[in-house]
This record gives C-alpha cells, structure tokens and sequence, in this order.
C-alpha cells in the first residue's frame, strides 16, 4: 500500500483520539469531519483506521464506530473463551453423554413430526433446515440447534402447534453426517491456544485451536483448519490448522480465503504438471495427417482484451446468397487422453474459475494458453463446425471435421466494435483487409438473432460490472460493462454452432452430453403474472405451462418501464438452472430443441468429453463397446460438471459481492442515486448504476412505520402512506459496509438513523 509521509504520524494521532476519555466511539465520516479531512485524507484515514484494527489496537462495532482495545481487555476476552474450551476432562464422557441424551431423547413423535435435512447457520446463533420436497425451511432458534453447524444433515422434529402464515419451528434431534469437515477463517492467537473465526457467517462457532495444533500461524492469519472435535450444546468445537494462507492484510489473501471455502483446487499435482510439460509445444507432423487443412483460410479471433485461453476462432465468406461460417474450436482432446492425468485433473476441475484478481485454470497453463490456445501466427489443431447458412438463418448443410487452422489476427472486442461503429480509424486502417468480414459479420449476426427471436428465444440484458483492484489487490473502483455488437456476433456464432452439433448426435443416437434447461416453475410464473397485472401488464398464457415466446413477450411490454430491470430480474428467477444431461431435452431459454456446449473445451470439461466422441465417430464409429463406456460414465460426468459450474458460479459471485463491499467501505458517507431492486418484510434493497448493492432496513427508516405488501412489491407508511416501490430512484447515503458479512447498509438521503441504534 502506497502511503503519505504522515501515514505514520496520522495513527499516532488516530490512536491518541481513541484513547481519550472524552471520546465517544464514532463512524469513519464523524471521524473525518472531526478532523475537517477532504475527499483524499478520508481514504488514508480508512486506511489507517483498518491497520490498527488489523493489529488489534482498536475495533470497530457492528454499527461502523471506532473505538480503542486495551489490551487487558483483549486479553480478558481471549482468557474467556478459553476457559469455556479447556474446561478438565475429567467427567468429559459423562457429560456427552448427558448432552447426547439430552438431545437425542428430550423429545418424541408426540411432540410434533420428525424430519430430516440440512442444517443452514445464521451468524447469530440460530438456522433453518431445509428438507427436500418442502418449500419453506424449518426454523430452528438458538437454544435449540444442538451442536449442529452449517451443511450438517441433521434429524429434527417440527414442533406441534404451527400457526398459519407463520414460520415452523423445530429442533435439531441429532445431527446425521457432518457437513463441513474443514472451514476457512482468521486466526486469533493467545500465548498458549487460539481460536479460528469461519469467514463463512452461517458458521458461527468458534474452532478451539492448542498450541501444538497452530501450525506456527500468528495472531491475523487466514487459515484452513479441519475440525477434529465438533463439540456440543455447550462445548467448542476442537480443531488443527492445515494450511496457513497468509495475513488478512496480505495482498489477494482474502481471495484465496474464498478459493479454499469452496474446496476449489488451486494447485496442479505435480504429476499432471510433470504430464502437461511431455506435450509438445507447437503441431507436430504426424498430427496432421487426416486432418482437413484450413491455413489458407481467412480466420481470427474475437475475445476480451486480457484473455489467454483462446478457444474459438472464425471465418466467414459469402457466395451466391449462402453464408459460409466456420467456427473453429481448439482440439484439446488431443493433447489429453481419456482417463489421463490431465484428464482426471480436468474432470474434478469441471470448469475454469474467472475471480476478480486471477484465473484458476482447468488445464495447465502450458496447455491452455499454449499449444491449445488459437494464438495468432500458429497452426492449431481444430475441430471445425463449417456451416452453410441461408439468408433466412436457417442452416442448409453442415460438416464437422477434424481440421488444422493459422489464425490471422487476435482481435478483441473494442477494436472490432469501434471498426462496426466507425469510430475508431487507427484500428479501421490497421485491419482494412478484414474490415469487409466484419460487416458480413455483423449482417449474419443479426439474422442469426432475428431468427431467434422469431422462434422466441429469450434474451435477458443485464448490466455486468468490472472490478478494478490495485497493485495490493484491493478494490479502487467498480465500473459498468455493457455487451456490445462484436460479443453479440461471437454470442451468436457459437449458440448455431453448438445447436448444430447437438442436432447431428442426437438424431444420430449417440451417447452425448447436452445442455438443458427445463420450464419454469409454474407457482413463480403465477406470482410473477400477479405482479404483471398490478402494473397494468396483461400477459396470457396459451397453456398449462409458460412458452419461451410468452417470457419474451413480457420482457417486450416491460420495455421502457421504470422498473424494467427489475421485473426482468424477477422474470429471470422463475427460470430453472441450466444443467448438464444426458437426455435430449431442450433449452427453453433458448427455445432450442437441440443444444450442448460444444465451443470451449479449455475451459469446459462438457466440451472436451464431446469432443473425444465426436472424433471416435469420425474415424470407425461409435462400437457397441465405446457406446456402452460411454453410457456409463456420461450421467456422472454430467452430474459432476453441473455441481462444479455451480461452485465455480458461488466462488465467482462471493469474490465479486466481498470487493464490491470492500470498495463501499471508504465510501461511508457518500450519497449517490439508485433503483429500487428489491423489496422485503425486512427491508429494501437499492442497485446503483454500478451494480453495487445495498439495503435499507425497514427498522431504520424513522419517518413512520412500514407495512410490506408483498402483491405489489412495494413497502407502505402506515401513517403518511408514503411508498418504496420496485423500480423506484432514489437518493441513499451508505452508512456501513462489512466485507466479512458481504453486506452494504444505506439509508434515504439525510435521513438518520433511529437513536436506539446509535
């Protein structure tokens, strides 16, 4: 971290101001205008503060102010928690047993209906279980969740007497399975013991740490610590650090932290590395043998400035009418072998990760930003999806071959936006001979759309961000990314060609992996027409079940609304999770009867394994043997990619919500104009343009009391009737910012909070 020659000084000064008897604990901006800073000194300030925190010569409170710790004070807190954890054995067994009986045979059948499911924690105390086949989750209090921890599958009895409209309540019997045998934290260190803090919320018991289980950490370290003991009703939790990840204040130690919470692996073994570094660097001769030869032909690829893994390369021609478009993919496949390393690697990988400060490959980077990456210059093996496409959209005739290409230029998607757009003249001199291919581009692009549209295909836009981080790895600023034309033509490109394949192989009977998404769910469709005819949005459904084409319809008599955003988001909710089958069951996003995701194998294992059938049934066809390996070992491999990506999508979606607060936090005090994008019994959710965002808790809104009616989405004054609607903009001020929670507080513009929670 770059600092001031007063960065010194000014903590000095800060920690003299906390100290003093006269002083009563303040938020970042009191602090600020106390010492009259401007808009630069407030950062260093936030800096300063989050240091001494860091060493624990101050805190901060759950309300953002700032006080000093003593350290006998610190000392007594740490004493505390240690004597509840090294209370004398002697009794130990005597009193689980107690515990066991207490909780295994303090309640019967009787008393209300027994269940099974999973445990999810709450940071104070208290969670919920959800049982399968049932919508809403048990509440479970505090003085009832035994020794159950988040992800535990647990037996509980719902209690007798449920009120209607009301929440269940239950009680944790006995806990089934153990969900989470390690945990990710920070580790607070004593002389003699410690404890590790989960950096997951819904985990919040304390781990026990002896000395001789430390692992040499110090006090602020994130580590990963396997839980040997869970403890009880009222007993801690025992454990041993495995891994020691660094400082909190480290630079990207907190994005780390989030990589090992979802046990994604970061590090290659070294017999795959050992594996990856035997492939060759450039095509050897033997290779090329059988392949169709495409060097000749005019190709490039279009991708994001920054990318490496370069999977997917273009071509395109038009003759008499007929558009000739050749997607061609990096033959991964035949750089690793079924049932390899690599390939195992691959396979319990699922999918590269793309977090905010790195990538996390599913190959080594030998392989995917090397020989499998179409790098400009290079031949490259491919496997190519030649297309004749009439004026129409519709494809006439089609091949997919085993091919070799030379990509002639890397482009990226701002140089080829600015060409379509006339905008940029340098890049239009630069690459004039392509420019014409560009345009055709852009022409089959659009009737690629058109068509898609027709068939009703839906197509949700919502705005995407950018999260910039300096050289420390902290976040500076959050910028707005829009799609522009040249994303839309790959977009396009890629949908037909992977529609293409999926149609030859599944009216060819062959064993496959395909990408499907199933109908929305009928009960949220009916909420969602509820709130459609509140707004004056009469939307029909034809049938028992919601077409793609009726989805697409109200996204078009949402257009230019207000709450537009909003209602699309609600719309996209209804939707189901796209998933990995081995059923030809159709995507109704897309409203495709064939589709699979045949385009990235770098980065896809669904790709890859398509890509080894797709070349047996080149050469020899598919034998009854073949077809029955594969029959066998597909449904797993499309389980497991479908629970990776989806990992990788939480592990994605938790680095991004932990920078964006993190960035929030040196803006405590400012105000800026938002959009209503939620609305909740408990409060009220506003996106700003970046699309950070952030709630106001109904109970800190001091002008009247709120009533919430959930048919119109909207919250109520009980006496002034004044409305916070879905899609409404408003002035907010962010008063509190917690990274380790991931949650961003605002209130109304000049609005304070009620007194009780000063």
């Amino acid at each position: 971290m770059k600092r001031s020659k007063n960065f010194e000084k000014r903590k000095k000064f800060i920690m003299e101001l906390l100290g003093d008897p006269l002083y009563k604990p303040m938020r970042l901006r009191e602090i600020a205008s106390l010492l009259q800073l401007d808009k630069s000194e407030k950062k260093e300030l936030f800096d300063v503060l989050d240091e001494l925190c860091a060493q624990g010569k101050a805190e901060v409170d759950n309300k953002g102010r700032y006080s000093k710790v003593s350290g006998k004070r610190r000392d007594r807190r740490k004493n505390k928690e240690a004597l509840k954890a090294e209370k004398p054995e002697r009794g130990r067994k005597g009193r689980e047993c107690r515990e066991k009986n207490h909780e295994e045979y303090r309640f019967s059948e009787k008393d209300g209906t027994i269940m099974e499911g999973t445990f999810i924690g709450h940071y104070k105390g208290f969670g919920f279980v959800e049982v399968e086949g049932q919508e809403q989750d048990i509440f479970i209090p505090e003085n009832d969740t035994g020794s159950a921890m988040h992800q535990d599958k647990v037996q509980i009895l719902v209690r007798n007497g449920h009120k209607e409209g009301k929440r269940q309540e239950g009680v944790v019997l006995k806990v089934l399975e153990r969900g989470m045998p390690s945990i990710v934290g920070t580790y607070q260190s004593s002389r003699d013991y410690g404890f590790v803090i989960s950096d997951n919320p819904k985990f919040s018991k304390d781990i026990f740490i002896s000395r001789k289980n430390s692992m040499g950490a110090k006090d602020g370290d994130k580590v990963v610590a396997e839980i040997t003991d869970y403890g009880s009703r009222n007993r801690k939790p025992e454990g041993k650090i495995t891994e020691v990840l660094g400082n909190l204040r480290s630079p990207r130690t907190d994005i780390l932290a989030i990589v090992k919470s979802f046990n994604i692996p970061s590090v290659f073994p070294d017999k795959v590395l050992r594996q990856a570094d035997r492939v060759p660097d450039h095509v050897q001769e033997a290779d090329l043998d059988g392949r169709l030869d495409l060097r000749d032909l005019v190709t490039v690829t279009i991708d994001g400035e920054d990318a490496k893994d370069l999977d997917d390369a273009i071509s395109l021609t038009k003759e008499d009418g007929i558009y000739h478009l050749g997607v061609h993919i990096a033959d991964v496949s035949n750089y690793v072998q079924g049932g390899s390393a690599l390939d195992r690697e691959a396979l319990k990988r699922g999918t590269s990760v793309y977090l905010a400060d790195r990538v996390i490959p599913m190959l080594p980077e030998r392989l995917s930003n090397g020989i499998c990456s179409l790098n400009q210059g290079q031949d490259r093996l491919t496997l190519s999806c030649l297309m004749d496409v009439n004026e129409k959209g519709k494809v006439i005739s089609h091949k997919i071959a085993e091919t070799v290409i030379r990509v002639d230029e890397r482009m990226c998607y701002t140089d080829v936006k600015n060409i379509l757009e006339d905008t940029d003249e340098v890049a239009k001199k630069r690459y004039e001979a392509l420019i014409p291919m560009f345009f055709l581009m852009k022409e089959l692009s659009g009737i690629l759309r058109s068509r898609r549209h027709t068939r009703g295909s839906i197509d949700f836009d919502f705005p995407e961000s950018k999260i910039i981080l300096n050289a420390a790895g902290r976040a500076i600023d959050v910028q707005p990314y829009e799609a522009n034309v040249a994303t839309r033509i790959i977009e396009d490109f890629m949908l037909l060609a992977n529609e293409t394949v999926a149609q030859e192989y599944c009216t060819g009977d062959y064993p496959f992996v395909y990408r499907t998404h199933e109908n929305p769910d009928p009960e949220k469709i009916e909420s969602l027409l509820m709130l459609l005819h509140n707004e004056g949005v009469n939307i029909q459904k034809s049938g028992q079940e919601i077409t793609p084409g009726e989805i697409q319809e109200i996204l078009e008599s949402i257009e230019g609304m207000p709450n537009e955003a909003q209602i699309s988001r609600l719309t996209l909710r209804t939707m189901k999770q796209a998933k990995y089958t081995t059923e030809c069951s159709g995507h109704f996003g897309l409203a495709a009867k064939y589709y699979c995701h045949f385009t990235s194998p770098i980065r896809r294992y669904p790709d890859l394994q398509i890509h080894r059938i797709l070349k047996e049934s080149f050469k020899k066809g598919l034998s009854p043997k073949r077809q029955e390996h594969y029959q066998e070992i597909l449904l797993g491999v499309a389980k497991s990619c479908s629970s990776l990506e989806r990992r990788a999508d939480d592990a994605e979606r938790e680095v991004d919500k932990m920078k964006k607060t993190e960035f929030m936090q040196s803006k405590i005090g400012e105000c800026y104009e938002g959009v209503i994008s939620g609305v909740t019994s408990w409060g009220i959710y506003v996106e700003l343009p970046n699309t950070i965002e952030g709630m106001i808790r109904l109970a800190d809104l001091t002008d009247d009391v709120y009533e919430y009616d959930a048919a119109n989405y909207r919250v109520v004054g009980t006496y002034s009737a004044k409305e916070y609607r879905l899609g409404q903009k408003m002035r907010v001020q962010v008063v509190h910012a917690d990274k380790n929670l991931r949650t961003i507080d605002f209130l109304p513009e000049n609005m304070e909070k009620r007194e009780e929670d000063e």
